[in-house]
């Protein structure tokens, strides 16, 4: 695996943030616990902090508006790591390699966590992949930061035998299966699994480059009568 800490910092606490910040992170996590469409505007300007009820319409327009800036927050976040390990990649000559490709598209989430020390942004994505309909490659939220947009590029060239729809559902389908496992090994010490994290993650990235990767083989049509 990359060298890639997966040692969390310590979060912000609400108090340092300012208060469209506030918003952001409150409807993160309400989102995460609730649906995206199970929480009000009114109780993210509640958990927020924010007196105005209407706070969230102020910043951001609507519902779609915060999930939006959710994602722009998060991705501006990843985006200085992404970077470095596409330099480590282009450094090594490892741009074509698929796992390397994984590891720069995923692995900068696990550093993502909420005021509480908490995966909400995991939660939060799972929730939103599991809604998404597009068949274009990459298509999440509409977010284009330019090293994500890069390693995506990447990972199309990588799998370019596959029709892009394919291509997509299964990286809809690798993205779920690690966010899985940073929601169900969170808080969670080794002996409740079994395994370390490290290990449970090493494991998942390899069933994740397989998944991605393998020859698409559909199965012939039965015949009837």
């Amino acid at each position: 695996m990359a060298n890639v800490d997966i040692e969390m910092s310590a979060p912000l606490t609400i108090e340092a943030m300012d208060g469209k910040t506030r918003l952001i992170l409150a409807g993160e996590q309400l989102f995460a616990q609730n649906g995206i469409n199970g929480a009000s505007m009114r109780e993210i300007a509640t958990k927020a902090g924010q007196g105005n009820h209407a706070a969230v319409q102020y910043h951001f327009g609507s519902r779609e508006g915060l999930v939006r800036a959710i994602f722009d927050y998060r991705m501006e976040q990843m985006e200085a790591e992404r970077g470095a390990m596409l330099q480590r990649a282009r450094t090594t000559g490892s741009l074509k390699d698929a796992r390397t490709i994984l590891e720069i598209i995923l692995l900068p989430q696990l550093h993502l966590h909420d005021a509480d020390g908490n995966h909400s942004y995991a939660s939060f994505l799972s929730q939103y992949l599991l809604q998404s309909r597009s068949p274009e490659f990459g298509d999440f939220s509409g977010s284009e930061p330019p090293h994500l947009t890069e390693a995506l590029q990447l990972m199309r060239e990588r799998v370019d035998y596959l029709p892009p729809y394919v291509a997509q559902r299964r990286l809809i389908s690798v993205s779920l299966m690690f966010l899985n496992i940073l929601m169900r090994h969170h808080g969670t010490d080794e002996a409740g699994f079994g395994e370390s994290f490290p290990n449970a993650l090493e494991d998942t990235m390899e069933q994740i480059v397989g998944s991605m990767c393998m020859p698409l083989r559909l199965a012939s049509p039965r015949c009837c009568g």
